[in-house]
């Protein structure tokens, strides 16, 4: 029952101040650029004195959580933490430590050059407790530029990333998304690529923007995935839902 209620806490506390959310010049709601999409992160940042709240529900009964704040212009920093098995009749409740996010975007892109951020997220997925390390690594330091292309609502993000800095292996991600007149948005992503010694991702979900402030991820991560972990561990798709706030001082 403990953990029921702090699920509904959470879940309060996005959704609760989220139908107030107005720009503060016009009156009227404005939906904010989207910082992330599934998993892989866009150039987007959030406003100076802005900040999001992120709840994420993954497999197993685990509950994700994170903070960003625009501590200046262009800069967001912010820490997010995984609880293991919080959803649910499961006794075996684990935190795991905090990770450290940043993100600086340094151009704000032109006709032809996408917006360029550069920035590290040490949150993975999948915590092996033997090895206390994640099977599925964040994005560690990477390097994203976004740009609407084609039509209007239409966006493509792409970039590299170096997860673990002791292998400096190189790696790269792609996403795509359509947002149908700020109501909802269609992401695509392939996460993951370049090694096939850690298979790629490939992700699909829905954003509904409930109000231009809060919005409800329907995921899909992993889709077809067949390959393991290591050894008894099975790599399978996982359903997620993610919950995801975002304001200003």
């Amino acid at each position: 029952m403990k953990k029921i209620n702090a699920v509904l806490a959470l879940l309060l506390l996005a959704a609760a101040p989220a139908l107030a959310g107005k720009d503060k010049s016009s009156g009227e709601a404005v939906v904010l650029p989207d910082v992330e999409m599934i998993d892989v992160p866009t150039a987007g940042i959030l406003d100076y004195y802005g900040f999001m709240f992120k709840t994420r529900a993954y497999s197993g009964g685990g509950v994700l959580g994170s903070l960003n704040f625009g501590v200046l212009e262009r800069l967001n920093l912010g820490a997010a933490m995984t609880v293991d098995k919080l959803i649910g009749s499961d006794s075996g409740v684990k935190m795991r430590r905090p990770e450290i996010q940043v993100k600086f975007r340094f151009f704000d892109g032109g006709y032809y050059i996408p917006a360029i951020a550069l920035g590290y997220d040490g949150q993975g997925y999948y915590y092996n407790p033997t090895d206390k390390k994640y099977m599925e690594k964040g994005k560690g330091m990477y390097l994203v530029g976004s740009k609407e292309i084609g039509v209007p609502g239409l966006a493509l993000h792409g970039g590299f990333n170096v997860p673990d800095f002791d292998n400096n292996y190189l790696f790269s991600f792609l996403a795509l998304n359509y947002t149908l007149e700020d109501k909802v948005a269609f992401m695509l992503e392939m996460d993951n690529m370049f090694h096939s010694d850690d298979p790629s991702r490939f992700n699909a979900g829905i954003r509904t923007y409930v109000t231009p402030y809060f919005q409800i991820d329907v995921a899909a991560r992993e889709i077809g995935g067949n390959d393991d972990f290591a050894p008894g561990v099975e790599r399978k798709t996982e359903r997620i839902v993610q919950l995801r706030y975002n304001t200003s001082f």
